[in-house]
Parts: C-alpha cells; structure tokens; sequence
C-alpha cells in the first residue's frame, strides 16, 4: 500500500489543495476547486474533486478490501475509535474553525459539535465491543430437537455514505464510526459545500490507525459522482442526510441495497396551558435559530393552547430580538448565516408569499447577503408550505390551538413526521402526545430540537427510512447470520 503523504499541489495564495483519499493514498484528480465561506464568499481553501472514473475506482477498491474491515478484531475498531475520539477532542478549536469557516456554524456552535463528534466516535468505539448476536431455540419446532445455533451479526460490505453541510463533523461521524465498527468499508461523498471537515476527520482517523483500505473521501459534485456510486451492486448501503427531493433520486438509482435515509421535517413544539412557559420560551428559541434554521430539528412551528398563545407569544418574541447575528467567528454572535445567497432570496419569497395570504410578521423578515433575521410569524394557512414543508432557515411559525386534540392535529397535518417537543406539567397528556403525534420521537418538557446521540434516530412519514444513532446505525449496517447444527447426542 502506497504510504499516506499527502500529494502536494501547487501553493496559491490559499495554501495546497486538500487532495481526496482514494484507493489507499491522497492522490490529485483535477485542478483544485474553491472552498467559499458562505458568510462573505472568501475563499477557506482548495480541494481535489473526483470523477466518474474515480468513483468507479473507489468502489472497486472499497469492495475487493472489504475483508481487511471485516476481520479487523473488535477490539482494534474499538482502540481506533477510541482514540480518533480523543484526538477529535483535543482539536477541538481547529475542527470547529473549520467548521466556522466552510459552514454556517457560529464558532460556539462549532465547538458543540466537534464535542458531540467525539463522543459519537467514543460511542462507536464502545458499540463495537458489544456487536453480538442470539442463540436459537431451534426445538421450538417438532423434529428439530436435536438442532442447536445461533446467529452473528456480519458487515454488510461497502457503504456509501452522503452528508449535508449542516453538520459536516458529526453526521460524518455518525455514518463512519458505526460503519467502521460494523466491520465494513466506507466510501464518504461530502457535501460540496464542507469538504474540508470530512477531511480533516479521515486524517484524524488515519493517525488514529484505520487501515487506510476502509475509508475513501470524494469530495466533488453529487450530480456527477452519485450515478456511478449508486448504481453499483457491490455498495451494499448507502446512508443519506439530505433533502427530500435528493432522497427520492437515490431511492431511484439506489436499485436493491439498504437505504438509511433521514430526510428533514417540520418540527412542531407544542405547549400546552399548564407549561413552565419561561421554560419553554427559552428552549423553543434556541431551537429555532441554533444553525439559522438549517437543522432537521429546527423548531419550525410552535402550537400554544389558546389560554397561553399571547403570554408565550411576547416571552418568544422578547427573547428571539436578542438573539445577535453576525460574523460567525464572532465569539458574541448567536446566529450566522444561510448557506447560500439563494437560499435567503427562497425563504424571502416563501414569507413572501406567506403574507400575500394573510400571515402576520413578528419579527425579522430581512436579510443581507446571507445573513437571514431571526423571524416570527403568525396566522400562516396551514395549507402554506411554512406550515408543511421545510423551511431549512430561521423561520418560526406562531399558530393557537383550541385544546390538545387540536394541538396534535395541527402537529400531524404535515407530510413529514422527525421530532416533536411538548411542554406540560400534566403526566397524562404528556402521555397522550407521546402515543398520538406522528414523530419518530417526542421530546416532553424540550422542544423539537433535542438528540442524544446514542438513541435511535429517524422520523416517520416522508421523514426518512430506516434509523441513525450508533446501535440503530450499526444494526442497519449489519446483517444477521445463522448457524445450526445437527447433532446426535446420546439418551442420559
């Protein structure tokens, strides 16, 4: 195997490209493409991109070393992972810089999530040390008395996973940890966007002592890379975070393999009249602009009983207009940008569009370049898309309900069903939200925008398939196999 130095590019004023990690070795592919700061369009550094014939590479690699993964000992994924988390820890302002820089995280929300990365990875490690499978009863059955097994879980093979921009450390953590402790290989396709922190982690992983045939990182367009990447039978799994209209087309050029897709939502808090509403005010907020909106967990609509609409209403609105935006390395801002000038100028036309139909502004509407206001607003038609689809920005939709049947219709009348928050002192109707919203998780006393990484993680409806935090994401990435045995043991 080709020793891990990183090709040198020609130096520009931006330093060397980051090159690809490809079959083995960091290898060129093409002239060095931008990476932009969304915030002013600086340039953060330069990436190697690959083709379609690299694709195909990666992919034939990946599969013929697929074994070097699978017999990897349990305890050697473990000390891998378990020291790539302390490394990722003790990087911590370098990692989040990056991220600072190439996404739209404020630097402190930056640093949140490179510490969330490295406990996924210390999950992962540990997760590892736990991969078993069951014995069977196989008497259960008249005639198989005298069988005995069990059954393994084994790696699926090849796994191919695409991420988005929003968490450009932790979800690749949460789809390279499990895959490596699964015991299979990883082709990463990076969002376009935020190739440099999936970089970075595969360096750290490298250091930390991944044999380098188990993970290759192509960062380039998935326009160009995803057709050949998906059709391929011999990638057994693929794990997508992404927008819906994205997952549809996997799902079509995917063919037969594992599909573990979370797609967004449109997240609903609910609080209900006998609500610590201070509380509830405060979470709600931070889940409304944590990431400026762009966060499948983003709080995107608040449904108040009538009895506390108007006193929650002014505690949200008090608190949302000191929410400070600004320079996203600005250790006093709260909130940064938007990901693109247009995706500010589509958000613009849907609040837009909200108004022409009767909606009410709170606060905010307004944005320069990318950075986006904090906005509240009311009396949206539950039929607009603010009310059902996702907005993917720092949005929030204010609406009343008569009582708590009318809470959970509200809550469910949309296509999609990720999390849910409800705010009650009351254990039974806490009770009741829990088994009558249609969410893959309601948070109680917590708004929508709450994860733990190790619990399980999807949503239901068109929220996505199957289900991520790392037992779920390592069950997915495995496959169960038996083994019975036909004895013929003496009479005592």
């Amino acid at each position: 195997m080709t020793a891990l130095a990183k090709t040198q590019l020609p130096e520009e004023a931006h330093g060397p490209a980051e090159s690809l990690l490809i079959c083995g070795e960091y290898a060129i592919a093409g002239a060095p493409v931008p990476v932009r700061d969304p915030e002013d369009n600086s340039i953060v550094g330069l990436v190697t991109q690959a083709d379609e014939n690299d694709a195909a590479r990666a992919v034939a690699f990946a599969h013929r070393e697929r074994f070097v993964s699978a017999n990897l000992p349990a305890h050697r994924r473990a000390e891998i992972l378990e020291r790539a988390a302390a490394l990722v820890a003790s990087r911590t302002e370098d990692l989040a810089w990056i991220i600072a820089r190439e996404g739209i995280k404020t630097i402190r929300e930056a640093r949140f999530e490179v510490t969330r990365a490295a406990m996924t990875l210390k999950l992962s490690a540990e997760a590892a040390k736990r991969l078993t499978g069951e014995t069977l009863r196989f008497d259960q059955r008249p005639g198989s008395e005298h069988r005995t097994g069990y059954f393994t879980r084994e790696p699926v093979g090849v796994v191919l996973a695409i991420t988005p921009f929003n968490d450009p450390l932790n979800l690749v953590a949460h789809k390279i940890g499990p895959a490596i402790a699964a015991g299979n290989t990883v082709i990463l396709k990076p969002h376009q966007q935020t190739p440099l922190t999936a970089l970075k982690l595969a360096e750290i992983l490298l250091q930390a002592g991944l044999p380098p045939q188990i993970l290759q990182v192509l960062p380039g367009s998935g326009d160009q890379l995803g057709p050949i990447l998906l059709a391929d039978d011999r990638v057994r799994c693929v794990s997508f975070t992404g927008g819906l209209e994205t997952g549809r087309r996997i799902a079509a050029a995917a063919g037969l393999k594992r599909l573990e897709m979370e797609l967004g939502s449109n997240c609903p808090t609910l609080v209900l009249e006998d609500a610590d509403l201070d509380s509830a005010a405060e979470a709600i907020v931070s889940g409304a602009f944590w990431a400026a909106g762009q966060n499948c967990l983003h709080v995107q609509r608040v449904i108040a009983e009538k009895a506390i609409a108007a006193p929650l209403r002014d505690r949200i609105v008090a608190l949302a207009e000191n929410v400070q935006t600004g320079p996203k390395r600005n250790e006093a801002t709260d909130m940064g940008c938007v990901v693109s000038e247009f995706a500010a100028t589509r958000i613009a036309d849907s609040l837009v569009d909200a108004f022409n139909r009767g909606a009410r502004l709170l606060i905010g509407g307004r944005h320069h370049g990318t950075l986006f206001e904090p906005t509240l607003i009311e009396n949206v038609p539950s039929d607009h898309a603010l009310a059902r689809d996702e907005v993917y920005g720092p949005v929030t939709v204010l609406s009343e309900a008569v009582d708590l049947d009318d809470a959970i219709q509200q809550a469910n009348a949309t296509p999609f069903g990720l999390q849910a928050g409800v705010f009650t002192r009351d254990l039974d109707r806490a009770h009741r939200a829990v088994r009558d919203i249609e969410a893959g998780a309601v948070m109680i006393n917590e708004s929508s925008d709450y994860r733990m990484d190790a619990m399980p993680f999807e949503g239901v409806k068109l929220s996505g398939l199957g289900r991520e935090g790392v037992d779920a994401t390592i069950h997915a990435m495995t496959e169960p196999k038996v083994a019975c045995f036909t004895h013929r043991l003496p009479r005592s």
